[in-house]
């Protein structure tokens, strides 16, 4: 298991608190050296900001493109690897428009927007701007890369330090640790003699490390001013199969992931984290990124695993669509009904889900995709089942779905 994140969460303020952003950088710096002497690697030390169109409210467009590039420079200088600087938000649906040319212009940065929340309800022009920024995204790079800095988020809140979904609300500074820890299930099933006897191991993995965790970050919180929120314990997977969350699944009895007892085998598995004991932050469920998992992009090449298995399997675990490649030439309408039923299951279900969908430029459904990139394993470009929404839904303002179990009275 590795340490994916130490992610840090502050409001930078503008003009920025080069104090702050340096205090940071120094807090992070001690962190990975303790947390390595406590025998985890770290990957990446990052900062997650309160949301952009916040932070930098009153600029000029022009403005806040070089205001994120300062702050771009600010936090590499400072030590993080990547800075995420929040959702565009629905109650400035300006700041949508922004993301394309923010991407574009920094390589550090990732963003975020929302389109759905508990107070608003499934906003249909979020939704849509979210389909358009995806498509702008694709051409700024051969293999629609782009996209990988930009996710779409429903019923999301602050705090996760996973990225691109991290953002901080404001308040007291702190950080927060995303795990790569997907290697926990296949071990725990790889010497299993009894589901219940995986199940019960994998707890007791999880619990143990996140004890181990918890002390190294409360030791660290003692000596600076930033709270240690807790850890994001999902199952997030590396391209190889002794780290693949596709594997543990296969491990549990399933034959392929995709086929059916793939869900059953998913919620058994979020399950045990529901019930474990530690501070938990964001998602802390099951990851099924395509593009990440060795063996989900091996079954999703060989057509056994589709994008409606992937959604599907968020209404029991998971952040929701992640690395999913398009077709290039992948409209906004053909995204957009996919978009919504998402945010639809994250309204219902109350959970928090995201979209990280990745069309690739020229690329067709079936082709394989050839990324260059250590934490990707290559897969196959996923057909699309959508058409653009009728005007009913297109032309819906908001649309209010209530979660399931609650009432208004």
């Amino acid at each position: 298991m590795k340490i994916r994140s130490i992610t840090f969460f502050l409001d930078p303020g503008w003009p920025l608190k080069m104090g702050l952003i340096t205090q940071a950088g120094a807090a992070a710096r001690q962190a990975v050296t303790r947390f390595t002497a406590a025998g985890y690697q770290v990957q990446t030390t990052r900062m997650a900001t309160i949301p952009f169109p916040i932070l930098f409210s009153g600029l000029a467009r022009e403005e806040i493109i070089a205001a994120v590039q300062e702050l771009e420079r600010s936090a590499v200088g400072a030590g993080f690897a990547y800075s995420a600087i929040g959702p565009a938000l629905i109650s400035y649906p300006e700041s949508y428009t922004l993301i394309p040319e923010i991407i574009a212009a920094t390589q550090t940065i990732f963003c975020s927007a929302e389109m759905a929340t508990k107070e608003v309800g499934v906003s249909m022009p979020a939704v849509q701007a979210c389909a358009q920024i995806i498509t702008q995204l694709a051409p700024q790079d051969p293999n629609g890369f782009a996209n990988l800095y930009f996710t779409a988020l429903a019923n999301v809140e602050d705090g996760s330090p996973f990225f691109p979904a991290a953002y901080h609300s404001g308040g007291q500074p702190g950080f927060a640790l995303a795990v790569e820890a997907a290697s926990l299930a296949v071990s725990a099933f790889e010497t299993a003699d009894s589901l219940e006897g995986g199940l019960a191991s994998l707890r007791k993995s999880v619990e143990a490390h996140a004890a181990a965790l918890s002390a190294v970050g409360d030791q660290l919180a003692a000596m600076h001013d930033f709270v240690f929120t807790g850890i994001d314990f999902s199952l997030a997977p590396f391209p190889s199969d002794e780290c693949s969350i596709g594997h543990a699944v296969e491990l549990i009895g399933v034959p392929e992931v995709g086929l059916h007892g793939s869900l059953a085998a998913a919620a058994m598995l979020a399950s045990t984290l529901d019930i474990s004991d530690f501070p938990r932050v964001g998602f802390s469920g099951l990851l099924f990124p395509q593009l990440e998992d060795s063996v989900l992009a091996d079954r999703a090449a060989h057509g056994d695993l589709t994008v409606k298995d992937l959604l599907m399997y968020s209404a029991v675990c998971g952040t929701g669509l992640d690395t999913i490649p398009l077709p290039g030439d992948t409209s906004p309408d053909e995204i957009a009904p996919l978009l919504l039923d998402l945010a639809a299951l994250a309204l219902r279900l109350d959970k928090p889900l995201t979209a990280r969908l990745m069309p690739v430029p020229g690329k067709q459904a079936g082709e394989p995709t050839n990324f260059d990139f250590p934490f990707f394993a290559n897969s196959r470009v996923m057909p699309i089942s959508a058409q653009g929404l009728s005007s009913l839904l297109r032309q819906a303002g908001k649309v209010d779905i209530q979660a399931r179990g609650k009432s208004q009275g």
